[in-house]
């Protein structure tokens, strides 16, 4: 599994870089590109979602600092590692509304 996980893993990051764009290109007028598009604002949206799903989990709040560091520093692999390994479905607290009465 491992090994399966690694080849997902720099598939992945292949395809990050086949996308990614000049992002500091300085022109003659001197201004630098933003990159990311659309692409980066997907990777923004699945990483703030992660961030809430772990905050409002019930992991132990170490665990939950590590997530959240890793998801941080590498946004599209620590997302990918977050929905893989994550066992997400063991800290889950309930799902819908609590009833009133």
């Amino acid at each position: 599994m491992s090994q399966r996980l690694i080849n997902l893993l720099l598939s992945a990051s292949l395809f990050s870089m086949a996308l990614a764009d000049d992002t500091f290109k300085i022109t003659g007028n001197a201004a630098a590109g933003t990159g990311g598009g659309v692409a980066g604002l997907i990777v923004l949206v699945l990483d703030v979602l992660v961030f809430v799903e772990v905050f409002q989990s019930s992991r132990p709040p170490a665990n939950k600092a590590l997530w959240v560091l890793l998801v941080f520093f590498f946004p599209i692999v620590g997302v990918i590692l977050y929905y893989l390994l994550s066992n997400r479905q063991n800290f889950r607290q309930g799902g819908g509304y609590e009833s009133i009465a």
